[in-house]
């Protein structure tokens, strides 16, 4: 496999039109109807049960203040797996996925080699050195195997421990990119989340651009069901969550908002001052001696450009979903 497929579209993708008139919103109907073919909704009877993120008087008062002294837009879901108790806020909002659509494309291959492709994650995907223009500063474990290559277990576990860009459009190849990674998610029922463009360009976001956005409500119940839920088999959901854990990239966030003492697996994203500091965090969390995890989604963006994000407001809004769920 090469990266020709993907690397011969960015720059029709760099330029793709704003809104439902991409690439990717094209995919939503015909996939709408595999999802309840297939059985694999991420949103299944126990989770419809639970409904929307209720409002919590007490986490809204906070969050609003915080954006208050923030200056920006939080956007937090809070989901807890031991009681079904979910909170939110903006949790129907939209916000730019960044680099954390990493674990969903790794997810989706996964998926792909257990229905359709058996040994895929084992074959190596090979890339040359002009492939990865403009790519090369966020991308540091695929600058080192250059020459060798790198299987989609590897790539895995570089995109999402390390937030490996060009690790990131790798993955999307091996699903037809980000039309590909669309699909997945409206085959496992989530009709809300989607992905029109490859790294660099899927971090350019401002205030109501619906390319590559997802919800923070969407967001953690996706992540929630590939995390713990039926659309994985048991052994490739073990194996994302294995990957989570071993992230690099989110000690500062909603790590950083919990107890010492917990297990986190998360996977961040970030699009940097100039796309509105926007950030976010998708995390995993048991709490010790309890096999009842919480999910936490929390997305944010500045209402200024050229400001950096903040990742101490992705932290007090993890302690206080957390707080509201009662976990605290």
């Amino acid at each position: 496999m090469t990266a020709s497929a993907l690397l011969g579209g960015l720059a029709y993708a760099a330029g793709a039109p704003t809104g439902d008139t991409s690439a990717a919103a094209d995919t939503s109907a015909a996939a709408d109807t595999s999802a309840a073919a297939d059985g694999r909704s991420a949103f299944g009877d126990a989770t419809r049960a639970r409904g929307d993120a209720s409002s919590d008087s007490g986490l809204t008062r906070t969050l609003r203040e915080f954006e208050k002294s923030y200056d920006g837009r939080i956007g937090a879901v809070g989901i807890d797996l031991g009681t079904g108790r979910t909170v939110g806020y903006r949790a129907g909002e939209r916000f730019p996925f960044n680099s954390s659509f990493k674990v969903f494309a790794c997810a989706a291959v996964l998926d792909r080699a257990r229905t359709s492709e058996p040994g895929l994650m084992d074959e190596v995907v090979r890339w040359k050195p002009a492939d990865m223009a403009g790519l090369t500063g966020n991308s540091p474990e695929t600058t080192e195997y250059t020459d060798t290559g790198m299987t989609p277990a590897q790539l895995c576990r570089a995109g999402i421990t390390k937030s490996d860009g060009f690790a990131g459009n790798m993955l999307l190849e091996q699903i037809g990119g980000p039309r590909g990674l669309t699909a997945f998610f409206r085959s496992i029922g989530d009709r809300t989340s989607r992905l029109d463009r490859p790294e660099p360009w899927l971090t350019e976001w401002a205030p109501g651009e619906t390319r590559d956005t997802t919800t923070p409500a969407a967001a953690a119940r996706t992540f929630s069901a590939l995390t713990t839920g039926d659309p994985l088999h048991p052994g490739d959901r073990a194996r994302l969550v294995g990957w989570l854990k071993a992230g690099l990239t989110g000690a500062d966030r909603i790590k950083a908002g919990l107890p010492e003492d917990w297990t986190v697996g998360d996977k961040t994203g970030t699009g940097g001052a100039g796309n509105h500091g926007t950030a976010n965090d998708l995390a995993i969390a048991w709490p010790p001696g309890s096999d009842a995890p919480i999910v936490l989604s929390v997305f944010t963006n500045r209402n200024h450009d050229d400001t950096a994000h903040d990742d101490k407001v992705i932290a007090d809004t993890a302690t206080a979903l957390a707080r509201a769920l009662g976990r605290l």
